[in-house]
């Protein structure tokens, strides 16, 4: 089976990140792609970790060089997806999962037409609002910008092969890591099926014929 990128996206505060973690917790064929970002770390990140965490500078720098498969700015701050380090993922026979917002799955399904995308739904408005609040880190205004951002993701919807709603955090996980599963026995992701098909043909008709003599 040929490696391919799974992209989850979702407002600020569906939990699309807590996800993608407890996926890769779980299974040793899935990799996680680290995006470069200008904003500052949050309270427990790490760097190299959760994001390459870059200047404006070398951020533009890279962007100018077309080392992004995508690249977005989102509420003020820029983020990024290396080309390099998704094929470095792929190369070692791992699936790429990353969490991206809606603009950078756009431009990433263009560079990559085979990547899986996942929307994460939360399962109400009051909820989110809620996981933002919870945050500590937003005040009024930048609440509502988030808010604004949420209402006019959920437009984008429909571009995603699948929707998972994530009032249940483990049967969400559940879910993403049954369709990985499932994408990875799509007939064209199968390495030679094409060849195992037609030893299967070839067997089934020596035994018509072995039958057929015994008529």
């Amino acid at each position: 089976m040929s490696p391919f990128p799974v992209i989850l996206s979702a407002p600020s505060g569906g939990g699309k990140t807590t996800i993608a973690r407890r996926v890769l917790e779980r299974r040793a064929d899935v990799g996680y792609s680290v995006s470069c970002t200008t904003r500052a770390p949050r309270d427990g990140e790490v760097d190299g970790r959760d994001y390459r965490f870059i200047s404006l500078e070398a951020f533009a720098a890279a962007r100018d060089a077309g080392e992004f498969a995508e690249w977005a700015e989102v509420h003020g701050n820029f983020y990024g997806t290396m080309r390099s380090e998704i094929q470095r993922v792929l190369s070692g026979g791992q699936h790429v999962l990353m969490d991206i917002d809606v603009q950078g799955a756009r431009q990433f399904h263009i560079a990559f037409p085979d990547t899986v995308l996942i929307f994460v739904l939360p399962p109400s408005g009051e909820v989110l609002k809620s996981r933002l609040s919870a945050r500590k880190s937003e005040n009024r205004e930048r609440l509502l910008v988030r808010l604004r951002n949420a209402r006019a993701e959920l437009g984008e919807v429909g571009r995603y092969h699948y929707v998972v709603v994530n009032d249940d955090l483990e049967r969400a996980v559940d879910q993403v890591s049954a369709i990985i599963d499932a994408e990875g026995l799509r007939h064209d992701r199968v390495d030679e099926v094409e060849a195992q098909v037609e030893a299967l043909i070839a067997q089934l008709e020596q035994e018509i014929h072995v039958f057929s003599k015994g008529d």
